[in-house]
């Protein structure tokens, strides 16, 4: 079994679940709002809101509302298409055609034996819901904003001198989307209130009606007639039924049913509940929308805000960052991302955007719900780019980065819910396609939970490595949180069901010994191989074997903690002992992406899979400088290449550079960030739009600011010199420690440090290191010498 010294690097002292930390001064915490002078002209100008599962885009146009919706489950189809596709003989087919070099053959047969291929089966919108104003005369005063401190998006003008104002949330604490709308006009607020939802293929998809004078209902069932699969076909006219279910409410003027419709006449002030809920969750969706108005009635807007904000912000303000910039408040947000695009750092805006993330993923990801999906969850269509899916090769995990560092544990919840679901189903994979034990997932799924492979080449679907590397997000939330109950019973359940696979998927080299994974690929990038071909598949891969080691290290570690020991432990640690060395130098010195130096086709690939072990993994650090180096000089020729095109790649570029302590490479690509990624309501582009860059971005920021993945918390390792002084207050280290960080002219300040059990931990900051006791429950501060004040 691994050494308890070993543990002690990783796990920095056991402890029970993080604290709920209560701030004392929420009020003096940084005002974070995005702000425009126009409404939005296209979804991509919109703003989003979000209570973990319903959420709108608000476009915010005074006389032709649109407020785009989206619920989490609205997915067509279910988990009937099967899990596996090929058997053993076809994977032993494969391995000889690689073994004898053919790996060109190789590429198109496992795809014709294994891939479901190209797959249309996709998220989608659950609708819109339109206001029409009778409004006469000029707009003036315009101004539409988020705030992201209250997650409250306002809509505000005047009309011949007269106010009109709209709030609008998605309650958590209530399930719900509320809609206030106001006028100080003497004649009242005159406009019509519609929902719809976009045909499918030409097919309608919906059946709205009115059950009740200020009530509608639209009422329908996910469908996909453009649905494929393996590349042909496959029209679905069945998948998750559902309801959105709005009322009107208002003390003054009259509300009746029009048609499928309201109207709305003479009335000061008026609020719209809308609930929403799906057979996905529940088979009685139409009843608990109903009981959900009814209890949403019984209570003012001004109740309603209320406990909104207080569960919001229960979340979003245990973190406090700022770079000492204040924000010009007559400047909007689009106008300030014009700006920095052309060079002017906006060093608020880089803390506005930090905050965005953390927003994001509160309003994406709640206990309860299905996890951040490649569009987190704002999503127009009926066929979303990429099926606003769950991609398992960094664009899942990515989203979830943010979510330990950043204080919010308990969001990362979906994402072991959903994992675990993958998991069942992928253990029919592995035994039916592979002859396995275990289980396996591939590059992508969906709300089913579907495990089997899926693409048309191999280069992008045909990745064993899904689970893998959501296994890593189990081990952490551990470190992180120091919940023992949840390594037993949740973490390694799971990581022992990859480590089985993994167990028995590798095979042994007889000349050699060592352990080889294969086939394998390195996610969507390809190689030029002995006979001049361009291929994906290859004997052993840098990432794979990485994730390998990671997923039996971990195992390893999670028995000694829970004082398990048996044979299958004892097979993992033979095998992860004479495993092939994911970490590998070239001849130039650049880290190998494959076993061996092959030419790459495309020089500036987006992936940088082979970093794996640099982050999100911690097999680079310093302590080994020939990797330390390899990894930068991997970056460098990436780069140079034209690397990092994507939002999401860029966002990994951040979180590399902090991990080499390079402050001046992570502010560049923070402006490139910027420059390139960013639509103007700050989502990020892939392009089209994903959200992962969002929460890589946020991650990366934490990254710079504090690690912890060396065993010991390390301070400011990558602070550029233009954030000459700020704060960050209640980030979340390895072995539950809440930190706050405060520095001036570039050096430390004081340093905040608490834990909830006692513990000794180790600090690092420039050139000091010094243990430090913490008590259980009592906060220490430290000087810039790193001494208790």
């Amino acid at each position: 079994m691994i050494k308890k010294s070993l543990l002690l690097i990783l796990a920095l002292g056991l402890g029970c679940s993080a604290p709920k930390e209560k701030k004392e001064d929420k009020e003096d915490l940084n005002e974070h709002v995005l702000w425009y002078a126009q409404p939005a002209s296209d979804w991509m100008e919109a703003l989003p809101i979000g209570n973990g599962r319903l959420g709108a885009m608000i476009f915010g146009n005074p006389k032709n509302e649109r407020i785009q919706l989206n619920e989490d489950s609205l997915w067509p189809g279910g988990p009937d298409w099967g899990d596996s596709k090929g058997s053993p003989k076809d994977l032993d087919h494969i391995r000889k055609l690689i073994l004898k070099g053919k790996t060109s053959t190789a590429d198109k047969e496992i795809i014709d034996r294994f891939s479901n291929k190209d797959i249309v089966k996709s998220h989608q919108t659950m609708g819109d819901l339109y206001l029409d104003f009778e409004h006469a005369g000029d707009i003036g005063n315009y101004r539409r904003s988020l705030s992201l401190n209250d997650a409250l998006a306002e809509v505000s003008y005047t009309i011949n001198g007269e106010q009109h104002h709209r709030k609008i949330f998605a309650t958590a604490a209530e399930d719900a989307i509320i809609i206030q709308l106001s006028t100080t006009a003497e004649a009242g607020l005159n406009f019509s209130v519609n929902l719809d939802r976009p045909k499918d293929e030409g097919h309608k998809t919906v059946e709205v009606r009115n059950p009740a004078e200020n009530q509608i209902s639209m009422l329908g069932e996910i469908t996909q007639m453009g649905a494929a699969k393996n590349s042909k076909p496959k029209p679905l006219d069945y998948g998750v039924k559902f309801e959105t279910l709005l009322q009107a409410e208002s003390d003054s003027g009259e509300i009746y049913s029009n048609g499928s419709g309201l109207k709305i006449e003479g009335a000061k002030e008026v609020t719209l509940y809308l609930v929403g809920n799906t057979s996905f969750y529940t088979e009685d969706f139409q009843q608990k929308n109903r009981l959900a108005l009814e209890k949403l009635s019984k209570k003012t807007v001004a109740e309603l805000l209320e406990s909104h904000k207080k569960d919001y912000q229960e979340l979003f303000t245990r973190v406090d960052f700022s770079l000492d910039e204040g924000v010009n408040g007559s400047i909007p947000t689009d106008k300030r991302l014009e700006a920095f695009k052309k060079g002017k750092e906006d060093r608020a805006l880089i803390t506005d955007l930090f905050q965005y993330g953390r927003y994001l993923l509160i309003s994406s990801s709640r206990p309860g719900t299905n996890p951040a999906n490649l569009q987190g969850l704002w999503n127009q269509h009926i066929a979303a780019p990429w099926n606003a899916d769950y991609h398992l090769n960094v664009n899942l995990q990515m989203n979830y980065w943010p979510a330990e560092v950043t204080n919010l544990s308990e969001l990362h919840e979906p994402l072991f819910d959903y994992t675990k679901r993958l998991v069942e189903r992928g253990k029919n994979t592995a035994r039916e396609q592979y002859g396995l034990e275990g289980a396996v997932l591939h590059n992508a799924s969906d709300l089913w939970g579907a495990p089997y492979m899926q693409a048309r080449e191999a280069y992008w679907g045909s990745w064993i490595h899904g689970g893998g590397w959501l296994a890593q997000h189990f081990w952490q939330h551990y470190l992180f949180t120091q919940d023992k109950e949840f390594l037993k019973t949740i973490a390694y359940p799971v990581l022992k069901e990859f480590a089985t696979f993994y167990a028995g998927w590798l095979v042994k080299n007889e000349k050699t010994g060592s352990f080889v994974s294969f086939p394998e690929t390195s996610p969507e990038n390809s190689y030029i191989n002995e006979q001049g071909e361009r291929v994906a598949l290859s004997y052993g891969s840098a990432m794979g074997h990485q994730i390998i080691a990671e997923v039996f290290d971990n195992t390893l570690k999670a028995a000694e903690i829970l004082d398990i020991e048996d044979a299958f432990l004892a097979e993992i640690e033979e095998k992860r002992n004479k495993l092939t060395p994911g970490l590998k130098l070239g001849p130039d010195g650049r880290i190998l992406e494959w076993t061996k130096a092959y030419e790459e086709p495309e020089k500036g690939h987006r992936h940088l899979s082979h970093l794996y072990a640099l982050h999100p993994g911690s097999g680079i650090t310093e302590v080994d400088s020939n990797l330390f180096v390899g990894a930068q000089k991997s970056i460098d020729y990436r780069l140079k290449h034209g690397g990092a095109g994507t939002g999401w790649s860029r966002a990994w570029m951040i979180n590399f550079n902090a991990r080499l302590f390079d402050p001046e490479a992570a502010r560049e690509n923070i402006h490139k960030f910027f420059e390139i990624s960013l639509a103007d309501n700050l989502f990020d582009l892939h392009p089209p739009f994903q959200i992962d860059g969002n929460f890589g971005y946020t991650a990366g920021i934490a990254e710079m600011l504090l690690q912890s993945h060396e065993g010991f918390l390390r301070i400011l390792p990558a602070l550029p010199e233009a954030w000459e002084q700020g704060h960050i207050k209640g980030l979340k280290a390895r072995g539950n420690v809440l930190v706050d960080i405060v520095w001036n002219n570039n050096k430390v300040e004081k340093i905040r440090l608490q834990s909830p059990k006692e513990k000794n931990i180790k600090i690092k900051y420039d050139d000091m290191e010094k243990s430090i006791y913490l008590e259980a429950g009592k906060a220490i501060v430290l000087d810039k010498n790193l001494e208790k004040q």
